[in-house]
């Protein structure tokens, strides 16, 4: 299989992957916080920033979809952009220090700074920042931490394009 097409396929999986993610919700007043952004992480991870990004973008909007899209699809739209970003500033950093570091910016991103941005909206403010906050968090930190754990045991496995993973 070509590289290009390796890729392709590996993109289509991870893109499966986020919609299984989307039926795995964390328990919390919003409905659309989900375990879609594991593949995203892992896929910049192991694909990089581009292809990361543009799979967290479509899971989370598969998880809005599973939702009803709740917030609306304006917003979920400018969710899945902010997702996009710490997917590829995830996997940039990753890529130039550690996987590590990489992981604690990419839950700051996800879990404080897609709410901040929103906090700055009238229809959001600081009410809906302080509300959901917590549970992205914990949502956040969850998929970074499978997605890191999934990427370590394909390293050691000998899966060929995580060399990082381990500094």
């Amino acid at each position: 299989m070509q590289s290009k097409t390796k890729n392709i396929v590996l993109m289509g999986i991870f893109i499966a992957l986020s919609l299984v993610g989307s039926y795995i919700k964390v328990p919390s007043p919003f409905q659309s916080i989900a375990l879609d952004a594991m593949p995203a992480f892992l896929a910049g991870i192991i694909l990089g920033g581009p292809q990361g990004a543009a799979i967290g973008f479509l899971g989370h909007l598969l998880t809005a979809a599973n939702a009803g899209f709740y917030l609306t699809i304006p917003i979920h739209l400018l969710v899945a952009v902010i997702m996009a970003i710490t997917i590829f500033v995830f996997s940039t950093i990753c890529q130039k220090t550690n996987v590590v570091f990489a992981g604690i910016v990419g839950i700051i991103l996800n879990g404080v700074g897609a709410p901040l941005i929103m906090a700055f909206m009238p229809q959001f403010g600081w009410v809906f920042f302080t509300g959901i906050t917590p549970f992205l968090v914990l949502a956040s930190a969850v998929n970074v931490i499978i997605a890191i754990a999934v990427a370590v045991v394909l390293q050691k496995s000998g899966f060929k394009g995580i060399d990082y993973v381990g500094r």
